[in-house]
C-alpha cells in the first residue's frame, strides 16, 4: 500500500482543474467565448433596440416640448450612455471601474483626451450631462441617429455640403455655450491609437479653446481598449482592472493667450506622455461608479 505522502497530484492551472486536461481547458474557453458573445449581443441590443424603442419617444418629446432642445438632447444622450455602462457593469460585475472624482467639477471648458477605443466618446458622454463634441460627418447621414446628433448640437468634423451651415452655427454659438457651463470634449488625435501610443495632435480643439477664452482640461483614458479590443467584435468579460479616466490638469487660458498655439499643444502632449510613463500607470485612483451623477 502506498503511503499518502507518495501520492502526487497533477499540476493545477490555478483554476482548480488539472493543467493536463485539455478537454477542460477547451470547455472553459468555449464557455468564456459564449459569455463574451452573450454580453456583446446584450450591449449592442441596448445600443440599437434600446435607442429606437426606449429613447426615441423621449427625443421626440424633447423636440416638441422642450424650450432648450439642444440641452435636452444632450441630457438624454448622457442618460442613454449611463444606462449602457450601467448594464455592462451589471452583466460583468467583476470589472473594476475607476473615474477621477474631480471630473464632476469640470464645466465651461474644452476637454482634450487621448483616444484608445470606440468606447471613449460613449464614456465621456456618460460623464458630462451638458456636452458637445466633434463627430465624423458621415454619421450625420444616418436616419434618426443623424437627426439626434444635429439636435444635440454636435459639431461635424468637416464642412461638406449641407453640414457646412450647421458647423458654422455651432462654432459661432460655442463661446456662449461654454460660458454657461457646457463642455466641449475633443480627441485631438482625431482617431483611435492602434498601438496605445499617443498620436499627432490636430490643432482644432486648441484653437476653439483660445477663441472662446476658456480653460483646457486634460483627461487620460486607460484600458478601454482592453474591454473592447481593436479588431474584435466581442467584449472582454475576463477583464478585471477595467477602464480608468483620470483628470491630469486644467490649463488656464491667460498664460497661453499671446504664445504660439504649438506651446499649449506641446504642454498637453507632455502631460499625457508623463502620465503614460509614470510608475504604476496601470494603477487606479479611488474607484468610482461611472454611472454616478456627473451633472
Amino acid at each position: 500500500m502506498k503511503s499518502p505522502a507518495t501520492e502526487i497530484s497533477p499540476p493545477c492551472d490555478g483554476s482548480g482543474t488539472s493543467a493536463q486536461n485539455p478537454a477542460a481547458a477547451r470547455l472553459r474557453r468555449a464557455l468564456r467565448w459564449g459569455y463574451d458573445l452573450a454580453v456583446t449581443l446584450a450591449m449592442w441590443g441596448y445600443f440599437t433596440v434600446g435607442f429606437v424603442v426606449l429613447f426615441s419617444p423621449l427625443y421626440l418629446a424633447a423636440a416638441v416640448f422642450s424650450r432648450e432642445r439642444e440641452i435636452a438632447f444632450q441630457r438624454l444622450n448622457h442618460y442613454f450612455y449611463r444606462g449602457f455602462f450601467r448594464l455592462l457593469k451589471v452583466l460583468v460585475p467583476g470589472i473594476e471601474w475607476s473615474v477621477d472624482r474631480r471630473i464632476a467639477d469640470i464645466a465651461g471648458a474644452v476637454v482634450v483626451c487621448n483616444h484608445r477605443s470606440y468606447l471613449d466618446p460613449l464614456l465621456l458622454i456618460s460623464l458630462f450631462a451638458r456636452h458637445k463634441t466633434i463627430v465624423k460627418h458621415r454619421l450625420f447621414g444616418i436616419p434618426l441617429f443623424g437627426w439626434m446628433l444635429k439636435s444635440a448640437g454636435y459639431i461635424p468634423s468637416n464642412a461638406r455640403g449641407a453640414l457646412a451651415e450647421s458647423m458654422l452655427e455651432q462654432i459661432q454659438a460655442l463661446p456662449g455655450y461654454l460660458q454657461k457651463g457646457g463642455v466641449l470634449f475633443v480627441f485631438p488625435e482625431g482617431t483611435r491609437s492602434r498601438d496605445g501610443k499617443l498620436g499627432a495632435f490636430n490643432p482644432g480643439a486648441f484653437k476653439l479653446a483660445r477663441r472662446c477664452g476658456v480653460p483646457l482640461a486634460v483627461l487620460a483614458v486607460r484600458r478601454t481598449e482592453k474591454l473592447f479590443r481593436p479588431g474584435k467584435f466581442l467584449f472582454n468579460t475576463a477583464l478585471r482592472r477595467g477602464p480608468q479616466v483620470r483628470h491630469l490638469a486644467t490649463l488656464a487660458p491667460e498664460p497661453y493667450a499671446d504664445r504660439p498655439l504649438a506651446d499649449q499643444m506641446d504642454r498637453v502632449r507632455r502631460i499625457l506622455l508623463a502620465d503614460e510613463a509614470r510608475p504604476g500607470a496601470e494603477g487606479k485612483p479611488d474607484p468610482v461608479d461611472p454611472n454616478q451623477e456627473m451633472s
